[in-house]
């Protein structure tokens, strides 16, 4: 079986938490998710401040957990 596409949203930045994990509200609705820095944001040290614009990935089969993939300038 092949993997399930990721669903691209963006959110922004509520509440930084320890181990690179964020709280994020997602844009169009009140959800707020966890979001977790993906590998090649942590090996360039971008950082991510609360207020920030993000862009996520969620996975189909669990949309209350996010990679967080990009931030927006």
């Amino acid at each position: 079986m092949a993997k399930s596409e990721p669903i691209e949203v963006e959110g922004t930045i509520t509440l930084a938490l320890p181990n690179a994990m964020f709280k994020l509200k997602l844009d169009g609705s009140e959800q707020e998710i966890l979001g977790i820095v993906s590998g090649k944001m942590r090996k360039h040290f971008i950082r991510i401040l609360p207020g920030d614009r993000v862009k996520v990935e969620l996975s189909p089969y669990d949309l209350t957990k996010g990679r967080i993939v990009f931030r927006q300038k």
